[in-house]
């Protein structure tokens, strides 16, 4: 038996493909601007923390922004699901863009401190539990359900390309005119995201709904129990969260603290560090622009389950590669069928829910993506001081497997298709 899952419903007013779709263009116009702030906020928080603080200061800085963020984060979902996930990331980049701009006015009287370097990291943590899931929650409010594997490549596409301008214009700024310059260059990005939000048009959820999800009956844990019911209950959600739980636990920590250490261990210094990073990024834009090129992927929910497990086999190949070349060419195996499994997996999460549960939904897979998953790096570290990273990476791939085959042992999600 075949899962498909339901179309969307345009009301006898079909969209044209989201890659020509001008909504569609103008919320990619303004996820693009925000990620590329994010990644020059980033580096300017790294280069300012440094300067002013110790190194262990500079990591606390770095780190205190994912408190808020994982407490908050499924709040953060129930809000979209209240107000409408268009009002609440245009809040939240609005809040973003006035904090950081703020900060870049404060700096041009004084130095800055780690004490407002680390507030100003708890706030923008705590207003990115507010964008997180409702930019996740967004695209099936947009645009017809079979463009949603689209929209995933092209957001794909978009984290890609703000991962390579972001950094080197924020490297710039910072060279051309310090923390001052690069903080307001990452405020400048989050405004201009603003006017494009705004004229993004929502397709509504019931007749006359134009913007709020489900009008607020109860009180906000209300709201958030019923969400996690409305996962668990679910024949196609609660397989699909399990899967990303398990298989982010054994993906984040080989493929961010892991290469470190791997390239430490092997001696391949920075630069060759660099190389594999860039290659998985490679083949994870050769997935996202697949999917953005297709639109579709026949039995998702099979293809989905065996893309992870063969990243994940990618995975414990990769400890054991003898240079940087063929590293290289086993990291773009990982980000090829790692990215596709994520990013169908996302296309899947976006069409099978309730859209009125769309932000608690995604809060949910957020949550164990961005909070929970990071919190493996203490333990991938002490386990290769024990062990060496092969055995490390051999057992971060057989959890990330064990997520795969878990998704296969689910015949609604081994079923799944997207809709056509």
């Amino acid at each position: 038996m075949t899962l498909t899952l339901p179309a969307a419903k345009d009301a006898g007013n079909p969209r044209p493909p989201a890659h020509r779709d001008g909504n569609v263009l103008r919320w990619l116009g303004a996820y693009t601007a925000s990620m590329i702030g994010d990644s020059v906020y980033y580096m300017a928080l790294a280069w300012a923390a440094a300067r002013t603080g110790t190194a262990s200061q500079t990591g606390l800085v770095l780190a205190v922004g994912s408190l808020p963020r994982a407490v908050l984060l499924l709040g953060g979902g129930v809000l979209a699901d209240r107000l409408g996930p268009r009002r609440v990331v245009v809040a939240s980049d609005t809040a973003r863009c006035l904090v950081i701009l703020g900060l870049a006015g404060a700096l041009l009287l004084t130095s800055p401190t780690v004490w407002m370097l680390i507030a100003v990291a708890l706030v923008f943590g705590a207003v990115d539990a507010l964008f997180l899931p409702a930019v996740g929650a967004l695209p099936p409010r947009i645009t017809a359900a079979s463009q949603l594997a689209r929209v995933q490549g092209m957001r794909g596409l978009a984290t890609r390309a703000a991962n390579v301008v972001g950094a080197p214009l924020g490297g710039l700024a910072v060279a051309l005119g310090g923390p001052v310059l690069a903080f307001a260059a990452a405020g400048v990005l989050f405004a201009v995201s603003l006017p494009l939000l705004l004229a993004v048009r929502m397709n509504p959820l019931t007749a006359g709904d134009e913007e709020t999800g489900t009008e607020p009956a109860g009180t906000a844990w209300r709201d958030l129990a019923d969400g996690l019911r409305h996962i668990r209950r679910h024949p196609l959600l609660g397989p699909l969260m399990l899967v990303v739980a398990v298989s982010e636990l054994g993906f984040v920590g080989p493929l961010n603290l892991g290469l470190i250490l791997l390239s430490e261990e092997r001696g391949w210094g920075a630069s060759g560090m660099g190389w594999v990073i860039a290659a998985f990024g490679a083949g994870a834009g050769g997935s996202a622009l697949l999917l953005a090129v297709r639109g579709r992927v026949p039995r998702a929910g099979l293809v989905m389950c065996l893309t992870v497990l063969v990243g994940a086999a990618a995975i414990a190949a990769l400890a054991y590669a003898p240079s940087v070349p063929l590293a290289a060419g086993v990291a773009v195996l990982v980000g090829l069928f790692a990215g596709l499994g994520g990013a169908l997996c996302g296309a899947l999460t976006q069409t099978a829910a309730d859209p009125s549960y769309l932000g608690r939904v995604t809060s949910v897979s957020t949550l164990f993506t961005h909070a929970l998953a990071p919190l493996s790096y203490p333990a991938t570290g002490a386990a290769v001081a024990l062990w060496g990273t092969g055995p490390v990476f051999v057992a971060s791939a057989a959890l990330c497997a064990a997520g795969a085959v878990t998704g296969l042992a689910f015949v609604p999600l081994r079923s799944a298709e997207l809709p056509r």
